[in-house]
């Protein structure tokens, strides 16, 4: 009671009074000597709960209620006598008992409990809130897979697992491996099916996962074109009624049907689909709609294709729709639909947004930077491959339609034209217009080519280029290389970077032999579009010419990177490694063309050739026959061939060769003689003098042939000797007076030359160099479509030997080994045209140039010398 302290009965009236009072329960200091607290802290004495606001008092003075030790602690009010019970009662102003428990025990909590306390907790228990004095959790149960749901849980992963990797190695384009995986993925499936059914759990069969997996198995099947066993598969899920939309499966199988060209069963398969396919999912229904008419005109049906388009197009149109229903118009030759067809084709509305929107504003940077970042997303990248496949298909379909519309080609593109420019596409009437000067250098109108071509000079700078480009290429072909140097230039100004003009003006600069000023041209087309190949071959030839064979074989080695079936390509590797003295890889190059071209007779030629000089005569020997064999008119061939006979012995096989050598070249007394020559050897003494005979009747001044049969006469004792005796003395008498006239002839004229320069005061006469020696065959006007090139003569010069005992023939139609291409015409050059939807390049053909007389002196010079007695 010392610490209670009591109001007095009468207050003072001071207005400060009460300010320095403070309930003492809130005294700290002299704790450790209050009783009362030292007894709640030792026992659950504090835990009572507070007295209610209904009966003020403090905790020591309130109401007298029962203990949870049956202990006499209620104290009353003043006047009450205490009251002794050992039960504990409830009082009628109090909350009711919890009850009595035993001794010894805690009580139960009566209020709300606290963090860290608990009822259960014995008396004397440490404080331990978070629960550390127990020690570590105990460890995790481990999981009993050897039970069945285990097992089951297991396959079923593996299933998913196996599907998902049969997708992925698809994707990567091992289609071997995806069948593989699909069908290992079938057989856990059933397995898994069959452990269902042995643990009585058939009904939770995973129904999904069984479509998966036979699904991915027919796609398979399908992917590797085996089309039964995916029809079988498919057929599976179809039947089965516990699979929901498996019959959309059958646009699956009307696929693989159409693929087997069974177009009757595709129609059927599709329709069953159609119908299965509600209302509701038109995009589908439209595509196989499509499907439909596609059948429709592969099977000729041109009409009932015409039905399922006209319906598509009039709900949902789209480009491919349309395109395919021009066709189908044009099959049929009705003008007027076809225009109808172009006019809807033309309004097909593509549902992307104008290029004007990825334009960056100057005055937002977060907008400027947006744009960047979208201007080469993947759906710009949609967007612009959908435009230019509409744009393909609108070109298309004008250049098919243009010359069945009207009367003539020209007012059909005139028609397309002025539709064009009345729809979204404004910028195809110019390439309209383009294509139509194409048309007319199709139809050798170069004239009606040029002046349609000439509109464009006033147009817009891309237009402006591209036309100018084709006027260069028009002019080169004319070999007017002036007016092409001019429109090179003009489409150079109008768009620097366009590559076709720069190969054009390079080419013009190629003609003028200025072979760096060309190379440098080619080097900035390169740089302005590295995938422009034309430009590559160009560069590698002008350093041909220029002598750099190593870097002119670098470009033909970048090239083969880009075009790796090009013939063209391959033949100058070889040629250039030739040049550079490594036949082995001349051969090796020339083998892989043949790989390319295996029926070109010069390429088979020219490795006989090459194995010739190698001194592999059985090689050569195949590629020169397998050469004679495919164009058995090469005169170097039949040269070769006939002399491989004689040189091992076989004279009777030889004259096939020389006889064919006869009819090819009637005048050339030479293959007469050598037919003679050969039965003469083979011991038919007979037959060579009829053959000589009939030789004389046809050059009576042969020296060789007369030569022959005083021989022969002599030999088989006849009476012509005689008379061929004087003949031949009669000959080599007028040939010795012909030559003695063209001798003083020569001297003459040469005394005649002194006697000019030394009356003109000259220290020195310039030399003439003799033109270089060329024949353009067949094999080169194939292998050369770029640029011409000159050869040496001494690369076709024919080997002779004094016994006959071997005779290395080279050949004269193929390229030497300096010069890839003959130097009289500059026609190949590659020239460059615009085509909007093709290619810009277009090579000319070779030109042959006709026998000159050092080609007639050279024959005569193989003459009589190849077999001397």
């Amino acid at each position: 009671m010392e610490n209670v302290h009591l109001v007095p009965e009468e207050e003072e009236d001071d207005l400060y009074t009460g300010y320095n009072d403070y309930n003492p329960t809130f005294d700290g200091e002299d704790l450790h000597n209050d009783e009362g607290f030292q007894q709640a802290v030792r026992t659950s004495h504090g835990r009572r709960p507070p007295m209610t606001a209904k009966y003020p008092g403090t905790a020591i003075g309130g109401r007298p209620i029962g203990t949870a030790y049956g202990e006499d602690s209620c104290q009353g009010r003043k006047g009450e006598g205490l009251q002794e019970s050992r039960i504990p009662v409830g009082t009628a102003m109090g909350r009711p008992m919890t009850g009595a428990v035993q001794d010894g025990a805690a009580r139960p909590m009566t209020a709300v409990r606290a963090a860290g306390y608990s009822s259960s907790i014995a008396r004397g228990s440490v404080f331990d809130p978070l629960g550390q004095a127990k020690g570590p959790a105990p460890p995790l149960e481990t999981r009993n897979e050897d039970t069945p749901e285990e097992k089951i849980k297991i396959l079923e992963k593996k299933v998913n697992d196996l599907i998902e990797e049969s997708c992925l190695a698809h994707a990567r384009g091992d289609l071997q491996l995806s069948l593989e995986k699909a069908k290992e993925a079938g057989r856990k499936e059933r397995a898994l099916v069959r452990q269902r059914e042995q643990t009585g759990t058939a009904d939770h069969i995973n129904l999904d996962l069984t479509y998966s997996v036979l699904f991915n198995l027919a796609n398979q099947y399908a992917n590797n074109d085996m089309y039964t066993e995916a029809l079988n598969t498919y057929q599976v899920i179809v039947k089965n009624k516990m699979f929901s939309n498996a019959g959309r499966l059958k646009v699956n199988m009307a696929n693989i049907y159409f693929k087997q060209k069974n177009y009757t069963k595709a129609i059927k398969f599709y329709r069953m689909a159609l119908d299965q396919i509600s209302n509701a999912h038109n995009a589908m229904r439209i595509k196989i709609m499509q499907n439909i008419g596609v059948v429709f005109i592969h099977m000729g049906q041109y009409s009932d294709a015409i039905t399922s388009f006209e319906y598509i197009m009039s709900e949902s149109p789209n480009i491919k729709t349309g395109f395919n229903l021009i066709l189908c118009y044009y099959a049929i030759g009705d003008r007027e639909r076809m225009k109808k067809a172009f006019q809807k084709l033309i309004c097909v509305p593509l549902g992307i947004d104008d290029d004007d929107k990825y334009i960056p504003p100057n005055d937002d940077p977060h907008a400027n930077m947006v744009i960047e970042a979208i201007k080469n997303d993947k759906l710009h990248q949609m967007e612009r491959e959908r435009k230019a496949l509409a744009e393909k298909y609108i070109m298309t379909s004008a250049k098919l339609i243009a010359p069945a519309i009207e009367s003539s080609f020209a007012a059909g593109f005139d028609w397309c034209v002025d539709m064009v420019k009345g729809s979204q596409y404004v910028e195809l009437a110019n390439d309209l217009e383009i294509n139509k000067a194409i048309t007319y250098l199709r139809q050798r109108d170069f004239k009606q080519a040029v002046e349609t071509l000439k509109m464009f000079e006033k147009k817009d700078s891309r237009v402006k280029s591209a036309a100018a480009t084709n006027l260069s290429f028009l002019y080169f072909l004319e070999k007017d290389y002036d007016q092409a140097d001019r429109y090179a230039e003009l489409a150079m100004s109008a768009d620097r970077y366009n590559p076709a003009a720069l190969v054009n003006k390079g080419n013009t600069e190629f003609v003028k032999e200025d072979y760096e000023k060309a190379a440098e041209f080619y080097k900035e087309a390169l740089h302005n579009d590295s995938s422009c190949t034309e430009a590559l071959y160009n560069l590698g030839l002008t350093y041909k010419r220029l002598g750099r064979l190593e870097e002119a074989l670098d470009c033909f080695l970048k090239l083969h990177a880009i075009l790796r079936n090009s013939a063209q390509v391959m033949y100058q590797l070889a040629n250039l490694y030739e040049m550079l003295e490594d036949p082995h890889q001349a051969i090796e190059w020339l083998m892989q063309l043949t790989s390319v071209t295996p029926t070109d007779a010069q390429v088979l030629a020219k490795l006989g050739d090459l194995y010739d000089n190698e001194g592999d005569k059985s090689q050569a020997f195949q590629y020169y026959y397998e050469s004679y064999r495919y164009f058995p008119s090469n005169i170097s061939v039949i040269e070769w061939l006939g002399a491989y006979y004689i040189d091992t012995q076989f004279c009777e096989k030889a004259i096939q060769y020389f006889e064919r050598a006869t009819l090819i070249q009637p005048t050339q007394v030479k293959w007469q003689l050598m037919v003679a020559s050969c039965y003469r050897r083979s011991g038919n003494y007979q037959k060579a003098l009829e053959t000589y005979k009939d030789i004389h009747r046809k050059f009576p001044e042969n020296v060789e042939c007369l030569r022959f049969l005083v021989r022969l006469c002599t030999d088989m004792g006849l009476k012509e000797v005689q008379d061929y005796a004087t003949k031949l003395k009669k000959v080599e008498k007028m040939k010795e007076i012909r030559e003695q006239r063209v001798r003083s002839g020569r001297d003459s004229s040469a005394r005649g030359r002194r006697e000019g320069s030394a009356g003109s005061g000259s220290s020195s006469s310039p030399i003439n160099t003799p033109p270089l020696r060329a024949s353009v065959s067949r094999s080169e006007a194939k292998y050369s479509p770029v640029l011409e090139q000159g050869r040496d003569s001494g690369q076709s010069n024919h080997g002779t030997s004094a016994k006959g005992e071997r005779l290395s023939v080279k050949l004269k139609t193929l390229p030497g080994s300096n010069e890839p291409y003959e130097a009289s015409t500059q026609q190949e050059i590659d020239a460059s045209y615009v085509d909007p939807l093709g290619p810009q390049m277009q090579r000319p053909k070779t030109a042959a140039r006709k026998r000159t007389e050092e080609d007639e002196f050279a024959d005569e010079e193989l003459g009589d010398d190849l077999l001397p007695e």
